[in-house]
């Protein structure tokens, strides 16, 4: 693959997996044979920007009914900096016409990177979008805590409607006339990779640092409605540092998990949010929260219990392939039955099973 930067599969769906290309595309690839659609099933490489190593096609929601309507929704930055939430309509569920298109959202981004990318339903059936603060580095714009802007921020829309969307009537903004309706919280950095818990419905939120800490935030379900995860007057657990505005986020969240910056067995430069996992494949990982970094390309879990992060472990020297070795990992990719996919941003997808 081309830089793949995202891989899911749609609700009913087993022995296929939907792989993105972050130039543009789209591919249906068979599980066990690895083969790949003869078409892709989304080609954007026209209308997508790829001259910062940030931009491009970044995410993918399909529709909870896909399967009937064909809907599905994806997040990419375009050739005019702006950032595009746009649905598209799949007749046949094997290609897509480029003329089903609908922008829903349209909004600026003006620097190269921090342009977030991740986009899912969550089990409450509404749209969540993670925004990055738009960069460039410190969130120069302040926007992150800044509820005039979309920016720095998880979105959370209803799109069950024929056109267009709605904003739903419990989103924490609603009726604040410096606040736009659509944010469900805010304070985020660079929120590339989240997840929703299949079990348990629990939300998690990796956050990429500045220059000094990588942190994961966790949100049990049914909570986080207008919640301050602290950027950027903090990273990880300590008041922005030199260059930053710095100080205390009254009520902030504090990060379940952070790690330092650097290149040992336990630090990073650049997180990549993964899932608990619910599959039966590798039992030593049930229950789990999996997760990796980019730059240091290793790979983590830990347990959750009571809010907290327990029984950290490192599987990187187990979880690398027969052949070859991981190098960047960009993303993380679940199934219906909650087993997990690896992905290198170098051009291969790995399933992660037992040995």
């Amino acid at each position: 693959f081309e830089r793949p930067v995202w891989a899911g599969v749609p609700q009913g769906v087993e022995g296929k997996i939907w792989v993105m290309e972050q130039a543009g595309r789209v591919w249906i690839v068979d599980i066990a044979s690895g083969k790949w659609s003869d078409k892709p099933f989304l080609d954007l490489r026209e209308l997508v920007s790829r001259k910062g190593n940030e931009e491009g096609l970044l995410g993918l929601a399909f529709a909870k009914d896909f399967q009937t309507t064909g809907r599905y929704y994806v997040n990419y930055t375009d050739k005019a900096k702006q950032t595009k939430i746009v649905r598209y309509t799949s007749a046949d569920k094997r290609t897509t016409d480029p003329a089903t298109a609908e922008e829903l959202m349209v909004y600026p981004s003006e620097f190269e990177n921090h342009n977030g990318g991740w986009i899912d339903f969550g089990p409450d059936g509404y749209l969540y979008i993670g925004n990055g603060d738009g960069g460039s580095g410190n969130d120069p714009k302040q926007r992150a805590q800044d509820l005039g802007s979309l920016l720095g921020k998880i979105l959370r829309i209803d799109v069950s409607t024929e056109k267009g969307y709605k904003v739903p009537a419990d989103n924490p903004f609603i009726g604040d006339a410096k606040a736009k309706p659509e944010i469900w919280a805010y304070g985020v950095r660079n929120p590339w990779r989240n997840s929703f818990d299949r079990e348990t419905g629990d939300f998690w939120i990796a956050d990429v640092g500045q220059g000094l800490w990588e942190e994961v935030n966790f949100v049990p379900k049914g909570k986080g409605k207008g919640a301050n995860f602290g950027w950027r007057l903090r990273e990880g657990l300590i008041a922005t540092p030199s260059k930053g505005i710095g100080g205390e986020a009254p009520g902030a969240v504090e990060p379940i998990y952070v790690y330092k910056h650097g290149m040992g067995g336990d630090q990073g430069l650049s997180i990549t949010g993964g899932y608990v996992y619910r599959g039966s494949a590798v039992p030593e990982l049930k229950g789990r929260y999996v997760f990796a970094d980019y730059q240091n390309p290793r790979i983590w879990s830990f347990l959750e219990k009571d809010g907290k992060a327990t029984d950290f472990k490192d599987h990187t020297k187990s979880l690398q392939p027969d052949g070859g070795r991981i190098n960047l990992i960009s993303s993380f990719a679940e199934d219906n039955k909650g087993e997990i996919f690896l992905l290198d941003h170098s051009g291969v997808v790995y399933q992660i099973v037992e040995k």
